[in-house]
């Protein structure tokens, strides 16, 4: 059941200023993607004592920056946005929905904010068990709909595939463009095609030693000039293709 059959009140949307921290309410239809690309977390970081949830800042080379997040799923949810070649930025906790939902104070703070070449993406992620559990559903649903009103896309994200989230990981290593000599990514461009397999260009000779040619070559995959198959096991036979 959407939450229009429940008759709710106006929806407000918060956000805090990067430059001084203040907080900004709007009525969510007025909620500006230009404001909300500076807001920083709605929430601080929480350290306990037994705590469940494993918190942390992850090096965004998307960002430049670090972006938190508060469990290892939320964690994968960054990799891979940061693997994506469409999104530009984004931001973690990006604002506060409160509203009246059937007599009931409804509030609920989307995960991330994704800013892409083309519509913005909500994104709100849960473990695949708990998206049966009807207050998770309802404001899932909810938060769809709020956002959809917007014309922005709306994603609710579970586990990804094990294989391709263990490749994310290791690509994710190479991911600091400042570590790599751009002349040699150059060559390396230079002398691949869109037939040639990772065994053969890491057997090339470029004049660098054979680490910091493989190190360069994974960096050009994890910034998508070589492209792979990330469903697949990195092998050397794995096919590159070119400007993907």
């Amino acid at each position: 059941m959407g939450y229009r059959e429940r008759q709710p009140s106006p929806v407000t949307v918060s956000y805090r200023r990067s430059d001084d921290l203040s907080e900004v309410t709007r009525e969510w239809p007025a909620a500006g993607i230009d404001e909300l690309a500076g807001a920083v977390p709605w929430r601080s970081f929480r350290w306990y004592r037994g705590q469940k949830h494993y918190s942390g800042t992850y090096w965004s080379a998307t960002n430049r920056d670090h972006v938190i997040y508060e469990s290892r799923l939320e964690l994968a949810r960054l990799l891979f946005a940061d693997f994506d070649a469409t999104v530009n930025h984004f931001v973690a906790q990006p604002f506060f929905l409160r509203a009246r939902v059937n007599r009931r104070i409804r509030r609920h703070i989307p995960d991330f904010l994704l800013f892409t070449d083309g519509l913005p993406r909500v994104v709100d992620v849960k473990p695949a068990a708990r998206l049966s559990v009807e207050k998770v559903r309802f404001t899932l649903d909810w938060t769809r709909e709020l956002v959809e009103e917007l014309g922005w896309n709306y994603e609710a994200w579970s586990e990804p595939a094990d294989l391709e989230l263990r490749n994310l990981r290791f690509l994710a290593g190479f991911r600091n463009a400042e570590r790599f000599d751009p002349e040699l990514l150059k060559a390396i461009l230079h002398q691949s095609t869109s037939d040639t397999t990772l065994g053969q260009v890491l057997g090339r000779d470029f004049g660098e030693p054979p680490a910091r040619v493989r190190s360069a070559v994974l960096h050009l995959v994890w910034r998508r000039d070589l492209s792979v198959d990330i469903t697949q096991p990195l092998t050397k036979s794995s096919l590159l293709v070119k400007g993907i």
